[in-house]
């Protein structure tokens, strides 16, 4: 266990945009300890998703506000479906801001190379998941940089560029 105060979690207004999201049990998580929530594809119809075809927005049916700007939501894939199936989201993770409050939009996209590896969404289906987390914002500090290829003047470290220090 660490040694750090727990943490308040904010207050956020969840607006419920599909009133089937209510059938489908939504809010919850899938689990008393997941860090996701479940969201659902608000879809009139089932859609197809063709390997390496661009990108489709998924309404979640709903909006949040956070308010609190130390927080945010991020919009992950579910595991599952991203591992075995190929679902995963078109902008590799979705950030939800505290003042945003707009409808949530989930950006589903099939990643298979296999060309007959369509993925079929339904209406109601949970294809993806959001975690809310503490936001930090550095103080940041401008220094001098005059080799801006070499390593950095406190560490020594980038001599040898991206990846230098191996796998293992």
């Amino acid at each position: 266990m660490s040694g750090a105060p727990p943490t308040v979690p904010p207050a956020v207004d969840l607006r419920i945009r599909d009133p089937r999201l209510r059938e489908w049990g939504f809010p919850r998580w899938g689990s008393a300890a997941a860090a996701g929530l479940d969201l659902h594809a608000c879809l009139d119809e089932p859609v197809t998703l063709a390997p390496q075809a661009p990108a489709i927005l998924i309404p979640a049916g709903f909006s949040v506000l956070i308010r609190d700007p130390d927080w945010c939501g991020l919009v992950f894939p579910r595991s599952g479906l991203g591992h075995r199936e190929g679902l995963v989201l078109g902008n590799g993770t979705g950030v939800i801001d505290a003042d945003y409050e707009g409808p949530l939009m989930i950006s589903a996209w099939n990643r298979n190379a296999d060309p007959a590896a369509t993925i079929v969404i339904r209406p109601g289906d949970r294809i993806a998941q959001l975690v809310f987390t503490r936001v930090t914002r550095p103080a940041f500090t401008i220094v001098d940089a005059p080799d801006l290829d070499g390593p950095g003047p406190q560490s020594g470290r980038g001599q040898g560029g991206f990846g230098s220090t191996g796998r293992r």
